[in-house]
């Protein structure tokens, strides 16, 4: 495409050079610079990508995307105000604007986007459409999974993964949306058919500077030109959604609401409940997954699935990787392996284990390091009160030292019925599943489906907290 065509539709730009550059390939990092392809010079926190720009030119770029002229290069320049919003429209432009026939399903909010977004694709599916994924745990392009790298990708690998889907059969994606992406400008150009908010909890204030602004971030998906919008009203920031944009919503805790749920039910299979003349079930338990639940109905019947064919797609969709997730080696207590890493997570699926649970629920947690701080005594505090035995241990420290880590969580933890500090993960989920009784229910959480541990410099060694439980149970040996 020739760079002046690219850019025809994007008011702000002025071309510097030849516009009949031909461009094959649009690249924000310089490792994949190459002839014919179009530099974003992105100002990171680290890297000022204009500083690259003599490096990619001799790579072979064709053309730079720039916020003030490189006068010193020799090539085509399109100077804009902000090179990473524009990344957004151009990538939308160069692979057709894939999302025009696409049709999106974003799911925003700090819980429940993973699960929600799974539901949605399962009951999408349930009715025919081919529908892709594009979330924290895995993508599904075309009907073939693929690695995820963030939940939102950057603009340019989002919007070549929007054509990817509609070349590979697909008429429906439903995907995650982070604040990190609405803030950050990913998630511009995407044409948005339904947005669904989920709730608003303490996270990612290393990122955002409140609560308030986390809140602005995640509205700016509500701001877009979206068909239907879909807010919990059992969430104060839902509630105010509701009240600044025309939308649908939902409630679990029956409210007054356009899908709320009444008579709800949990047992051993997950959990039930009553919406309007239907019972509807799902196979994923606690109070959090009801929500999640009928977020994806209502979301599935703006799409036009019929309520019949939701609630079968529903009951039939198989549990989230990771999310509440049971270890069964044979032992005779419960294992349950959950991302929760926020203090209101790990409430709920502290409280949704009680529920199914007849001795003690033994949780085993800790928190993120280079992440928001103030929620580490949170987290305390939420395990000591509601867990019989309490297991503070490390998460992915980072850079950080995991013992100050520990220690600051710990700090939360104060009144603990049982408390034990253990930095070493796996000797702390060793610890707590050796204490587990018959009828115990262990919840190991924070880490969910990652299958590695973080550590300084980058460093990360395997860990998947569901293959070292089952490794601990084996060594502990079954009941006879």
């Amino acid at each position: 495409m020739r760079l002046a065509d690219l850019v025809a539709e994007l008011p702000e730009a002025r071309v510097v050079g030849d516009g009949s550059a031909e461009i094959s390939e649009l690249v924000y990092d310089s490792r994949k610079a190459g002839p014919g392809s179009l530099f974003f010079c992105v100002v990171g926190e680290k890297v000022d990508g204009h500083e690259l720009g003599p490096r990619v030119v001799e790579e072979g770029a064709a053309a730079l995307v720039v916020e003030r002229e490189l006068t010193e290069l020799a090539v085509p320049q399109v100077v804009v105000a902000d090179s990473r919003a524009a990344m957004a429209p151009l990538a939308a432009r160069f692979w057709g604007d894939p999302t025009a026939e696409l049709r999106v399903v974003g799911a925003t909010g700090t819980n429940g986007k993973t699960t929600t977004a799974f539901l949605i694709r399962e009951i999408l599916q349930a009715a025919d459409f081919r529908c892709g994924l594009l979330g924290t745990v895995k993508q599904v392009v075309g009907g073939v999974e693929k690695e995820v790298v963030r939940t939102t990708p950057e603009a340019i690998e989002l919007q070549r993964t929007f054509r990817q889907m509609l070349d590979g059969g697909d008429e429906a994606c439903a995907m995650e949306v982070s604040s990190h992406a609405l803030s950050l400008h990913r998630a511009d150009a995407i044409r948005f058919e339904v947005a669904l908010f989920t709730n608003l909890t303490q996270d990612h204030l290393d990122f955002h500077a409140d609560m308030e602004d986390y809140f602005l971030a995640k509205r700016k998906l509500f701001e877009m030109d979206v068909r239907v919008k879909i807010v919990n009203v059992d969430d104060p920031y839902g509630r105010r959604l509701a009240e600044e944009f025309e939308c649908v919503t939902f409630s679990a805790e029956g409210a007054k609401a356009d899908y709320s749920a009444r008579e709800v039910a949990f047992d051993a299979l997950g959990a039930s409940f009553s919406l309007g003349g239907m019972r509807l079930r799902t196979a994923l338990p606690g109070h959090f997954n009801v929500a999640n639940a009928l977020g994806a109905f209502a979301a599935a019947e703006a799409m036009g699935v019929g309520g019949d064919i939701a609630a079968a797609g529903l009951a039939r969709a198989a549990r989230v990787p990771g999310r509440f997730e049971p270890v069964d080696e044979g032992q005779d207590f419960g294992v349950l392996v959950d991302y929760a890493h926020t203090p209101d997570s790990l409430e709920n699926v502290l409280r949704a284990a009680r529920r199914i649970t007849v001795g003690r629920v033994i949780s085993v947690f800790g928190a993120g390091g280079d992440r928001d701080r103030d929620k580490r005594p949170k987290m305390g505090r939420a395990g000591a009160e509601l867990s019989d035995l309490t297991v503070i241990t490390s998460d992915n420290p980072r850079s950080e030292e995991p013992e100050a880590i520990v220690a600051e969580v710990a700090a939360g933890a104060e009144g603990a019925k049982e408390l034990e500090v253990v930095v070493d993960r796996r000797e702390a989920i060793a610890l707590a599943l050796g204490r587990a009784r018959g009828g115990d229910t262990v919840v190991i959480a924070g880490k969910g489906h990652e299958q590695g541990q973080e550590f300084e410099g980058g460093r990360k060694i395997p860990f998947d907290d569901r293959e070292v439980a089952r490794e601990e149970i084996r060594k502990l040996g079954t009941p006879a």
